[in-house]
C-alpha cells in the first residue's frame, strides 16, 4: 500500500488493542484488520473503532468461514477480503471502501448469498422508507450499481445517490453492505423470489 501514490499508511499495529488505540489517535479513512489478532480479535477491534470513529473497516483473513463474514459485516465492516488477494486488488479495495462503497471477495459474496437463500424469511415491510427508497434498497440488494439503478428507474444517478443517502440515514446504516444485510434480514428482499 505504501507504494501507491494516493494511499498513505498512517501506522501499523501488532494486535487488536493497539489497532484500536492507533485508529483513535490517527483517525484513518480506512483500517485493515485481521480477524485473528492477539489480545483482541479484529471483529471486536472493528466494533470498538466504529464506536467513536468514522473509519471504514476492511477485514482480512485466511479464513472465509460464514461466522466470521457475518460477524464482521454486522460489526460494521465495509469490506472482507482473503489474504490471498493480489496487491493491486487490495489497493483498489482500499480506494473502493474509502469512497463509501462496500467490497466482498467474490468467493465470500457467493457464500453469503447462498446462506441468505437458505434462511428464507417472510416478506417484510420497508419500515420508515418511502416506496421509492424501498425500491432502491431492493435494487441495491440485487447488486445493482447507482448507474444501473438510475437506468432501471429512469432517473438520474444523482437522484439515486440521494435515495441511497436517505435510506442509509433513516435505517442508521453505514454503507451499502449493511443495507443489503438489512434488506435480507427484514425480509424486504427474499432470495430466489
Amino acid at each position: 500500500l505504501r507504494a501507491q501514490p494516493d494511499i498513505t499508511v498512517v501506522g501499523t499495529a501488532p494486535d487488536g488493542a493497539q489497532a484500536v488505540r492507533l485508529a483513535r489517535r490517527t483517525r484513518p479513512d480506512v483500517a485493515l484488520l485481521d480477524i485473528r489478532m492477539p489480545e483482541m480479535n479484529g471483529i471486536e477491534a472493528a466494533r470498538r473503532i466504529l464506536e467513536t470513529e468514522a473509519t471504514r473497516i476492511i477485514m482480512i483473513t485466511t479464513f472465509d468461514l460464514d461466522d466470521y463474514v457475518y460477524d464482521a459485516l454486522t460489526a460494521g465492516a465495509s469490506g472482507f477480503l482473503l489474504k490471498d488477494v493480489r496487491a493491486a486488488d487490495l489497493a483498489e479495495a482500499v480506494r473502493t471502501v474509502a469512497r463509501g462503497d462496500a467490497l466482498l471477495a467474490p468467493r465470500i459474496t457467493r457464500r453469503l448469498i447462498a446462506e441468505f437463500s437458505r434462511q428464507r424469511r417472510p416478506a417484510g415491510n420497508s419500515g420508515p422508507l418511502t416506496p421509492r427508497e424501498a425500491e432502491v434498497l431492493r435494487l441495491i440488494a440485487q447488486g445493482l450499481s447507482n448507474a444501473e439503478i438510475a437506468a432501471r428507474l429512469v432517473v438520474t444517478e444523482h437522484t439515486v445517490k440521494t435515495h441511497v443517502a436517505r435510506l442509509l440515514a433513516k435505517l442508521n446504516l453505514r454503507d451499502r453492505t449493511q443495507a443489503v444485510i438489512h434488506a435480507y434480514e427484514t425480509g424486504l428482499v427474499v432470495p430466489g423470489a
